[in-house]
């Protein structure tokens, strides 16, 4: 009898290792490689089918004109700038389909926005993997880990972990996609540092009417500071910081230094090292949640920043903010969010754009857990 007790324990304990979590039952068809894994299988919660939540593959694009029209002045967007070309991808439409397929400036390009954990990051998505050329395209595979969406190649069917951008499961795991820089700012701002740029449009059906409620949040409420326990998320929360606090991921390498944004939204500026390297945070007010209020339009204001390389032609420099401008202190020359400077000694030279996301605490955590945190 113990024998039998034993057996069937270790039957349900592999199965648990080898089959991703089903509560809804679905009849799930995976051509996944599931022999490759770095983890397991039964972190992954599968909640609908692949692409239940619809990624755009060809996607339409506003002039500012238009775009203007159809989103609002403080409208938060993913700004995406490779060979001075810029697009515009706005949260209130990302949230409705969370993977945008698209290329910029001869790159394929995926821009993501996962709502549970805030984190909105693009990823080029031409990728080179043990000697081989692979142009993926991704899709939302239903599925979460830690409260975060799980993408899927359609090529290879390989399981990626939006946060991370990296391929857990399948034939491309241990596969990495390269971040490429994309500071969340208001439509109004985007506008005024990229007068050609172009918005990602809202999807229209058959009629021509909107595919979604774009513009109404269906995460009520979500990013209640009070929050303790995010949704759909079954480990432990670390407590060194609010749940629900937003907070500055930069990204060095692989290397991770946290900033709560509640600290760069009271100083403006941040003026710091990591890596050894000298790095500026740049804070601007002009942008509201997406997961507040049900109307968008209505919610708070929040902030967002844009995180630079604090050097130009070896020269580091340290900044301060004057009403809507940067002022470098070492030639008083003015700058933008853009990290261009437009005014002054420096006019014309231009900071390097770091890669950073603005996440919720408890996913920065979750993912990398041995992240710095700023002390201010």
């Amino acid at each position: 009898m113990k024998s039998l007790l034993f057996i069937t324990f270790l039957l349900h304990s592999v199965f648990g290792l080898i089959a991703q979590k089903n509560p809804r039952d679905l009849d799930l068809k995976w051509k996944t490689d599931t022999n490759n894994t770095t983890i397991p299988l039964n972190e992954f919660t599968a909640l609908m089918y692949a692409d239940g939540i619809p990624p755009i593959d060809d996607p339409d694009f506003y002039d500012l004109e238009n775009a203007k029209k159809e989103y609002f002045a403080f409208e938060p967007v993913i700004a995406v700038e490779i060979d001075g070309k810029a697009k515009a991808y706005p949260l209130s439409v990302l949230m409705f389909h969370e993977i945008v397929n698209d290329s910029l400036g001869g790159t394929g390009i995926t821009v993501t926005y996962c709502p549970l954990c805030n984190s909105a990051l693009v990823f080029n998505r031409d990728l080179v993997y043990k000697g081989k050329s692979y142009h993926l395209d991704f899709g939302v595979s239903g599925m979460l880990r830690k409260s975060d969406m799980v993408m899927y190649d359609r090529q290879t069917e390989s399981w990626w972990q939006q946060f991370m951008g990296e391929a857990l499961v399948g034939a491309l795991m241990g596969a990495q996609l390269d971040i490429i820089p994309a500071p969340v700012i208001s439509l109004d701002e985007f506008a005024a540092l990229y007068p050609n740029g172009r918005v990602l449009a809202k999807v229209l059906d058959d009629k021509g009417e909107a595919e979604f409620s774009y513009g109404h949040n269906p995460y009520v409420g979500y990013d209640d500071i009070a929050h303790e326990k995010p949704r759909l998320f079954f480990d432990e929360v670390d407590d060194r910081l609010p749940a629900m606090s937003r907070v500055v991921d930069v990204i060095v390498g692989q290397k991770h230094k946290i900033y709560p944004l509640k600290v760069v939204s009271k100083e403006k500026v941040i003026n710091d090292s990591f890596e050894q390297r000298p790095i500026s945070i740049f804070y601007t007010e002009k942008v509201v949640s997406v997961l507040d209020s049900a109307d968008i339009k209505k919610s708070k204001t929040i902030g967002a920043v844009n995180v630079f390389w604090a050097e130009v032609d070896g020269r580091v420099l340290t900044f301060k903010k004057k009403k809507d401008d940067f002022i470098d202190h070492q030639t008083k020359s003015v700058w933008n969010m853009k990290g261009e400077c437009i005014k002054g000694e420096l006019k014309g030279k231009e900071l390097t754009t770091l890669p950073h996301g603005t996440h919720f605490a408890f996913a920065m955590f979750a993912f990398y857990p041995d992240a710095l945190i700023y002390k201010d």
